[in-house]
């Protein structure tokens, strides 16, 4: 018998997992809030509303009730915003008499205290529950039908990333795995952002050179934040840093991009955010990320003039002359 996976979220990313990991074999129950979606999901066996095209495999079921999802799961699969993440461990650990094994594909820093997820799970779990990160260049509308991606497992416990590794690798789908859990988490909360300032600039018409050199300079900040916070430098070259930061800054299916091209076209901040219809992560993380930059007084020059954009209605083209501007310094 396959170990069961219990995920909870029924986002397009949560989804996505779900279908991955039944298609590798796993049995698995994705756990959701909403009745009448989880309800439709059941009976039309795919998620109509974020992944039309992505039926569900036989070993996926659906529930919108907590207790059943988590009955006899091994592995738990949190996959919720980041604003969500501590309250959904909490009723983890109102609803759990035992968590074996915990793990996120949720990416962000906590708005309010600056803490990344495993930090937060520390907080709220204690340090004995082995925990997991799952992250990577991955579009949720991509693997949902199946076609051919990679990500990074990160985890403390070298034996519960392997294994997740392996239960979720298929044919088109590849896992690889990290002991940087602070590395991977630094990378996709930060790209969020700077995929938000590649949609203004190219919003503003700016074109590929302004792009190119805001995803440059924006992976160097990234890795300056991972490194200062412990993270390890060759994190941020590969699929969880650099992989995910290209992705989402030149692909439209990146929620952050459209968010940051309405905004480079003259859209406020609430008109922008309702447009895209679900949640933009890189909102939270502009504020987050700006704020653990000033508790470790660092310098983020293109993080600090999205926030400004974002929180302080910046004028777009003025923050690009403020960069420009900047004195010359080495690369």
């Amino acid at each position: 018998m396959s170990r069961r996976i219990a995920v909870l979220g029924s986002g397009s990313w949560g989804t996505a997992l779900a279908i991955q990991f039944a298609r590798a074999g796993r049995d698995t129950i994705m756990w959701g809030i909403e009745t009448h979606e989880i309800e439709s999901m059941a009976r039309e066996r795919r998620n109509t509303t974020y992944l039309p095209d992505a039926p569900f495999p036989d070993r996926l079921n659906v529930t919108t009730d907590l207790d059943t999802a988590l009955a006899h799961a091994e592995d738990i699969l949190v996959v919720v915003p980041s604003h969500a993440f501590r309250e959904m461990l909490h009723r983890l650990v109102d609803a759990a008499a035992h968590i074996e094994h915990l793990a996120w594909a949720t990416k962000g820093f906590e708005t309010d205290t600056g803490l990344l997820p495993h930090q937060v799970a520390e907080q709220v779990l204690g340090a004995e529950v082995p925990t997991a990160v799952l992250s990577g260049p991955t579009f949720a509308a991509e693997v949902g039908i199946g076609l051919p991606s990679a990500m990074v497992i990160a985890s403390g416990d070298a034996d519960f990333a392997l294994r997740l590794a392996e239960s979720i690798t298929t044919d088109n789908f590849r896992a690889y795995i990290s002991t940087d859990i602070t590395g991977v988490e630094v990378g996709g909360a930060t790209k969020n952002v700077l995929a938000i300032g590649a949609g203004i600039s190219d919003g503003l018409g700016f074109g590929s050179n302004t792009r190119i050199a805001l995803v440059t300079r924006g992976l160097m900040e990234m890795t300056r934040l991972g490194v200062a916070l412990g993270a390890k430098k060759d994190t941020f070259m590969g699929l969880s840093g650099m992989g995910d930061l290209v992705l989402t800054c030149t692909d439209d299916q990146s929620r952050n991009r459209r968010f940051g091209l309405a905004l480079g076209q003259g859209a406020d901040i609430e008109t922008a955010r309702d447009s895209i219809g679900q949640v933009v992560e890189g909102y939270y993380a502009a504020l987050a990320v700006h704020r653990v930059a000033q508790q470790l007084d660092l310098d983020l020059p293109i993080v600090e003039e999205i926030y400004k954009v974002v929180y302080e209605q910046a004028d777009p083209r003025e923050a690009v002359v403020r960069l420009m501007r900047r004195p010359i310094t080495p690369e």
